[in-house]
């Protein structure tokens, strides 16, 4: 049976690691950057920033995280990609506004709006694997299982020299056999 009081001093802990490996300073006059020990995809450390307003705190992210993606490949830039994200931005109470991710606190719920920004930052993170080389990548992933469910004989990631000299990439090529002529296919 599991000890109530165990798993107690061990959420202690973990509130204590959070603590310590969180840091605050001041950044410009009005900002102070938090930077915590929550990690993004490129493994650093996720700052938000907080400013006193209206006997509250305004926290962003600085506008990093639409910029990183957009940096990455995958802007925000789709009927449905924006739907998505403010599907998932109201899940956790935050907003978007000219490309910075934001929400308002006060002293009562502070620590409680604090993480949902953060989880906010997270979720909408994770919409890099919705850029078009990733889809493109698991599409040609899908393709090869298919191609191998149905037993046909395939060589991947092919490259032809034209007429013209000039090298074509083709995802699968199908060699030929008795029945049927090589067959060269891009996944698109």
């Amino acid at each position: 049976m599991t000890d109530v009081r165990e798993i107690r001093e061990l959420v202690d802990g973990y509130r204590e690691w959070l603590k310590d490996r969180t840091t605050v300073r001041s950044v410009h006059t009005d900002w102070v950057e938090i930077t915590t020990p929550f990690l993004d995809r490129h493994n650093d450390y996720l700052q938000i920033y907080a400013k006193s307003e209206g006997g509250g705190f305004r926290l962003t992210d600085d506008g990093n995280t639409l910029r990183d993606l957009e940096l990455s490949g995958c802007a925000i830039d789709t009927a449905k990609r924006r739907s998505l994200m403010a599907v998932t931005l109201n899940g956790f109470g935050v907003e978007e506004k000219s490309g910075i991710l934001r929400t308002f606190a006060t002293p009562a719920n502070f620590s409680f709006r604090k993480h949902a920004l953060l989880q906010a930052i997270l979720a909408i993170n994770d919409m890099f694997y919705l850029s078009s080389s990733n889809v493109k990548s698991l599409f040609k992933e899908d393709v090869e299982k298919w191609l191998e469910s149905q037993d046909i004989r395939y060589v991947p990631n092919v490259q032809f020299i034209g007429k013209s000299g000039y090298l074509h990439h083709f995802d699968f090529t199908i060699p030929r056999s008795k029945r049927a002529p090589e067959r060269i296919i891009r996944a698109i």
